[in-house]
């Protein structure tokens, strides 16, 4: 059994940020623990209208942490995934818990979604909010999985070509799953994994609902858990957002139907891949 620590937004309403993490990862045939430390408590996505709820204060967010310590169970955290936060004070307790985690475990692997913005409105966190992502969390990553204009953002680098965006996933050091690619027809993802590039190709569909970022990052997670190389769990990890949304669209759901299919989307058939030419 693995234990994964999220570190995102709670949504009672809406399938999307740590909500949702929790239940695809606790949906999964790889036994595992989720343990959500809540970031927010909104009633519904703000995409939505006035969401409910507030950020989570920071002494809260720590005390929370605190208590899992206290519990004995940071030493049996294998992953922790971050999500969205709501002030650089969470950020910076966020880094510390994960320094926590890495001295207790030195195999747990650190996945962070860098949630701050997205084309074409730009930042929808503060900029507070973003510099504290770069200084203090992004440096801890494993992995990273953000989309393509907060890659643009992070690096004050070009990403209108493949080459580009691959150069620019390449400086951050570490393993990059970039989503929001346009480079086919559809809407792709790539993976670079540094000198190596491979692009995820799938159809675009209209009217889904929000939460695909969050959901591909958590299915990643669960296979990069269960020993697979990064581009084959991008190449699982599309297939079952693939599907999920299928089924969405299918049904009209406006949220992702997590409950209803995220079983079968960990054992969808992996979506072809494409290695990049250098």
């Amino acid at each position: 059994m693995a234990v994964v620590l999220i570190l995102g937004s709670h949504v009672a309403g809406s399938r999307v940020g740590g909500t949702l993490i929790s239940l695809v990862l606790a949906l999964s045939p790889f036994e595992i623990e989720p343990l959500h430390v809540p970031t927010t408590l909104l009633g519904r996505h703000p995409g939505w209208g006035l969401p409910g709820g507030g950020a989570v204060a920071d002494d809260i967010f720590a005390g929370m942490l605190e208590g899992i310590a206290a519990n004995g169970l940071i030493a049996g955290i294998d992953a922790v995934v971050t999500n969205y936060f709501a002030s650089p004070g969470q950020i910076h307790i966020a880094a510390k818990a994960i320094t926590a985690v890495k001295a207790a475990n030195p195999k747990a692997i650190i996945v962070i979604d860098p949630v701050m913005g997205d084309a074409p409105n730009g930042l929808y966190v503060n900029e507070a909010v973003a510099c504290a992502l770069m200084s203090d969390l992004i440096p801890h990553a494993h992995f990273l999985t953000p989309n393509l204009w907060e890659l643009g953002h992070i690096t004050g680098l070009p990403t209108d070509t493949l080459p580009q965006i691959h150069y620019a996933a390449r400086t951050l050091g570490c393993p990059t799953l970039v989503t929001s690619v346009r480079a086919r027809d559809g809407i792709d993802a790539l993976m670079v994994d540094g000198n190596d590039a491979w692009l995820g190709v799938h159809n675009e569909s209209k009217d889904v609902p929000k939460g695909t970022g969050d959901l591909l990052t958590t299915l990643f997670t669960g296979h990069i858990l269960d020993g697979q190389m990064p581009r084959f769990a991008m190449a699982k990890a599309l297939a079952g957002v693939c599907a999920i949304v299928d089924a969405s669209v299918t049904w009209g759901t406006s949220d992702l139907p997590i409950i209803a299919t995220a079983r079968m989307a960990w054992t969808c058939k992996d979506l072809p891949i494409y290695q990049l030419d250098e």
